[in-house]
């Protein structure tokens, strides 16, 4: 019997699995939980309902018939050597671009540019300092009253002064982030508050949610500095407790919901690696004006994707819709409804309707010579020959 039969799903077995490794990595980094933080329990659970939540969300989403093409084309072109240098630079381009600056959302603007990079790189260190602390990957020994040693996977790593600069900007590191988060999402609320066009398409469960979950994690959590810095430790107890079920809520929430995107972004780096390809060396010409308009990969992943999901786009002659450019594409579509799939005369020129009234071409922009009007030069030379 197989082993995989031991599970509901594959899914379930992969969450199984990923839910095992966790306990293991924490295992062998606390030195067999010897020096596992029970104070931080509650984040520990909360953190494996997360792993599962991920795993299942991210089988459900690399099934999808787009997606598993995606995917399939990444590791196809990985593995071709002739490709490797145009790979790894398409893949670092669009990391650092995408990823670092977040440069596709400063061109929507400079306001949703500046809270997206706050949420984002606010999240990036809060989940690395949470995960890492919690799991045990990342601890802090007391060599002597005055120094601390980092330990990483149970790996003594570097020394530093308890009351350094190093050591004040480590401990206050998830503070750093929550300011970062608090900025982010409050200007996001800001601009969905004031923008009326946000106000249309925004739905309070999916795109408020959201910021609201983030809004409660990050106020509790710096007022709980407050509250051990600032105020002798009062109400510590309680707004710990507060703190740790907001945590709870999110990440329960994290894989369900619109927060999703931030762990499958940086898989959007293979997309430019797939499809925008050098020109005349990877792209294919429209089967019917001859024109460059796609790449060779983007056009079989659209017949496979379209294939998968039972859409029959061939055409009567054998090719498929997607062998044609967009403009010839939406020339096909034009006849189809007109039931004029064989005009006479010239394909690109205006089409001769019953009612008498001609339609634009569907290959050319519309212009005086297109339909092949008379221009001023045509009418001062007439004008002399008939003097």
């Amino acid at each position: 019997m197989e082993f995989s039969r031991s599970f509901y799903s594959k899914t379930s077995m992969y969450a199984f699995f990923v839910s095992l490794f966790l306990i293991f990595l924490t295992w062998v980094s606390t030195d067999s939980f010897l020096h596992f933080d029970m104070a931080l329990l509650g984040y520990f659970l909360s953190s494996i309902i997360f792993a599962i939540g991920i795993t299942i969300r991210m089988c459900a989403w690399l099934i999808r018939p787009a997606t598993h093409q995606v995917m399939k084309r990444s590791f196809s072109n990985l593995k071709n050597r002739k490709r490797k240098k145009r790979n790894m630079k398409a893949i670092a381009k669009t990391a650092f671009e995408n990823i670092v600056l977040q440069k596709f959302i400063f061109k929507r603007g400079i306001w949703r540019g500046v809270q997206h990079i706050m949420i984002a790189w606010g999240c990036i260190g809060s989940f690395a300092i949470t995960f890492g602390l919690t799991f045990g990957w990342l601890r802090f020994d007391l060599i002597d009253p005055s120094t601390y040693q980092i330990v990483m996977f149970n790996i003594p790593t570097m020394k530093m002064a308890a009351n350094g600069f190093l050591a004040s900007l480590i401990y206050n590191g998830l503070n750093i982030t929550a300011l970062m988060v608090l900025l982010g999402v409050v200007m996001a609320l800001i601009r969905r508050n004031k923008s009326q066009d946000v106000k249309v398409t925004q739905r309070v469960e999916f795109d408020l949610f959201p910021l609201y979950l983030l809004l409660a994690v990050t106020v509790s959590g710096l007022v709980l500095t407050v509250s051990y810095a600032f105020l002798n430790g009062f109400l510590h107890h309680y707004l710990t407790l507060i703190h740790q079920v907001t945590v709870v809520m999110l990440l329960v929430y994290f894989p369900f919901g619109k927060l999703f995107h931030f762990p499958i972004r940086p898989l959007a780096t293979a997309v430019p690696m797939n499809y925008q390809e050098e020109l005349k060396v990877d792209t294919r010409e429209c089967a019917k004006c001859k024109t460059t308009y796609s790449s060779d990969d983007q056009i079989s992943d659209v017949k496979a994707i379209l294939g998968a999901q039972s859409f029959d786009l061939k055409l009567a002659d054998g090719t498929y819709l997607s062998d044609y450019c967009p403009a010839c594409r939406r020339r096909i579509r034009a006849m189809k409804q007109m039931n004029m799939e064989a005009p006479i005369g010239d394909p690109y020129g205006p089409v001769q309707t019953r009612n008498g009234i001609h339609l634009s071409g569907f290959g050319k922009k519309r212009s005086e010579d297109f339909y092949k009007l008379p221009t001023n030069k045509d009418e001062s030379n007439s004008g002399r020959d008939l003097t």
